[in-house]
């Protein structure tokens, strides 16, 4: 299946290309298929679909990076090659499917992206953005929004 090229101004008034793997998972809609994530994870996402991710959550490029485990060496490597490498691009993945599921849960982008920056009790006070560094982790924060989702106090 081919995913739909989704366009948007640039900060130079040109059209750019949409950032495909963080759009699907923000906006649900699902075009890509697994296989055709995977590979582009493999490849090594753009730089474009990182600064989409630091847009959505409303935080300097630098603490992303750090949510994604790379130093400010590397983030300013990975700007001039304009690619993240296959790890960087899984994590960041993972932090969009989060995003989703937050939106989901809690009704809208500002909650979710509120949420995913606050320190919850069930995770140590840790916020979810800092549990999610890990697939554990990650995956913690999937299951609370899970309970959060059924009203099961946590």
């Amino acid at each position: 299946m081919k995913s739909k090229q989704k366009q948007r101004p640039g900060r130079d008034g040109l059209r750019v290309e949409e950032p495909a793997v963080v759009y699907e998972y923000a906006d649900s809609a699902r075009d890509l298929e697994t296989g055709e994530i995977l590979a582009r994870i493999r490849r090594g996402l753009p730089m474009a679909e990182f600064e989409t991710l630091r847009d959505m959550f409303g935080i300097s490029a630098e603490e992303l990076a750090k949510h994604l485990a790379m130093s400010r060496s590397t983030l300013v490597r990975r700007r001039k090659t304009e690619r993240l490498d296959p790890l960087e691009s899984d994590r960041l993945v993972r932090f969009a499917r989060l995003f989703a599921r937050a939106r989901e849960v809690l009704g809208d982008s500002t909650a979710a992206r509120d949420w995913l920056r606050m320190p919850a009790r069930a995770l140590g006070f840790a916020t979810p953005l800092e549990f999610a560094e890990t697939e554990a982790g990650g995956r913690e924060v999937e299951n609370l929004l899970g309970r959060i989702e059924h009203g099961v106090f946590t």
